[in-house]
This record gives C-alpha cells, structure tokens and sequence, in this order.
C-alpha cells in the first residue's frame, strides 16, 4: 500500500505541472525542477531508513551536485530548440550530455 501511495503522489505532482505548463509553461519548468522531486524522494528514502543520516547525507550529496548535469541537459535542449531543430533530435543531444555528465558524476562520487 506505500508503494502505491508513493507513486499516486508523485504521479500527482507530474500530471499538476503538465496542467499548469499548458497555460504557464515556464511556472511549470520551475515546479519540475525545484526541490518537489528531490523532498520526495528523501522522505521515500527517511521512511523507508529512518535516522540513517549516513544515506540522507549520501542522497544530498548525490542530488546537490546532480544538478550539474541536470543544467547541462537542460541548457543543451535550449539551445537545440532555439535552432529548431526537431524533437527526437533535441532530446538526443539533451540526454547524451546528460548521460555522460551523469557517469562523470558518479565517478567523481565514488567512495
């Protein structure tokens, strides 16, 4: 039943930006990348290993500097779009710099 609730909430939260993107699609870029997303998923993580700092350290750690390659998606999908070129396209060059800069990341973070 947590499952559940976990992914109704979440789910909730994807469908409320959509809605809100149709009439204001830069609100809605602000709600999906804000800390909604990353609270979630902590409290899924507190809940499931309560007082286990070391994990919620780890995860902050983890999310804090995953922005970076979050920016870097973000900014390359901009860019490509400012070029109009077409979907498939941007979101292929968006999540292969996304990608490498995600297994930097996780190089970097590795204990």
């Amino acid at each position: 039943m947590r499952i559940a609730a976990k992914i109704l909430i979440s789910l909730a939260i994807i469908v409320l930006c959509t809605q809100i993107g149709r009439k204001n699609p830069s609100l809605a870029g602000l709600i999906a990348v804000m800390p909604l997303t990353g609270l979630l998923a902590l409290l899924w993580l507190w809940s499931d290993n309560p007082n286990n700092y070391a994990m919620a350290v780890d995860y902050c750690r983890g999310a804090l500097w995953g922005i970076i390659p979050s920016i870097l998606f973000f900014l390359v999908v901009f860019l490509c779009f400012r070029k109009e070129l077409r979907l498939w396209m941007v979101l292929c060059a968006g999540f292969a710099v996304w990608f490498i800069a995600a297994i930097v990341h996780q190089l970097l973070l590795r204990k």
